[in-house]
């Protein structure tokens, strides 16, 4: 078969462009496969609760951030965050957000330092990409059943009360997003929590869901939700929330990431689950 020489080349350029795209495919896949390590890494375990986090990207890779920090003291430092942004890009924002929390985690004292580190860390970095990242850092101490916490710009969490049938939002502890602005200080609040209380903490992806008709999951379906499950273990909180926006989506594509971290307070030995681990623990 005769080829010239312009056929040659569109051939040759397709060919490399099918092995530039698997090759790219892979890679994407290994980032994959490193972030959802990371989130399902090693949690820790602790008498008086249970907790469970999980993370749904709305690409094959997220900007959304969860993690558990083991304090010497006792208490676990628990972190959620949204980068700016979606795919690749926020994905690797997120895994320097990460590095940030577990550098600041090991030598600040409470979740409001932790914040004020992280955006002294951070800044430079986030103004020079023109991007930001929201994060609430909270401490749990299972010893006091205190949960004392500080807030970037991100949704307040819920708290589900174990003993009525109620939900409300933690009291507001103000403070900018990290990367907003520099040599910000962030306070700290704290809440006294009773047994079968539930603390949610989640991502604006859940309640910005949107179904066929354009409309938002919203809040008010998401406290029906939990209001519905509040008696349950957190894992099958978790699916019931994921079950609920399914639902209400009807197969419509995911637009943000979807993460969410609760917190349940009992009496028992806590069960460690996460949705994106491939083991239980």
């Amino acid at each position: 078969m005769f080829m010239d020489s312009l056929s040659y080349t569109i051939s040759t350029g397709s060919y490399e462009t099918d092995k530039l795209d698997k090759s790219l495919q892979r890679e994407i896949n290994l980032a994959k496969n490193i972030q959802a390590s990371l989130l399902n890494g090693k949690t820790p375990l602790f008498e008086g609760g249970e907790v469970s986090g999980s993370s749904v990207p709305a690409r094959l890779i997220g900007g959304d951030y969860f993690d558990f920090y083991p304090l010497v003291n006792g208490n676990i430092r628990i972190v959620i965050g949204d980068v700016m942004g979606k795919g690749i890009p926020a994905a690797m924002l997120m895994i320097l957000t990460r590095g940030a929390f577990r550098s600041a985690a090991e030598s600040t004292q409470g979740p409001g330092e932790t914040l004020t580190a992280m955006n002294q860390a951070l800044f430079d970095d986030l103004r020079t990409l023109k991007s930001f990242v929201t994060l609430f850092c909270a401490d749990w101490n299972p010893k006091t059943s205190k949960l004392t916490y500080a807030n970037a710009g991100h949704n307040p969490p819920l708290l589900i009360k174990g003993k009525s049938n109620c939900v409300e939002e933690l009291p507001k502890a103000k403070g900018i997003m990290v990367g907003g602005l520099p040599n910000q200080v962030y306070l700290e609040k704290t809440i006294q929590l009773e047994e079968h209380d539930t603390a949610f903490f989640y991502t604006d992806g859940i309640v910005e869901a949107q179904n066929k008709s354009g409309e938002q999951f919203k809040l008010q379906r998401l406290t029906q939700t939990l209001l519905a499950n509040k008696d349950k273990g957190v894992g099958e909180i978790e699916k019931s929330v994921m079950d609920s926006i399914n639902e209400f989506t009807e197969g419509m594509p995911q637009r943000d990431d979807i993460t969410m971290v609760l917190l349940k307070i009992s009496e028992r030995k806590a069960d460690i689950t996460s949705l994106n681990s491939p083991v239980l623990w």
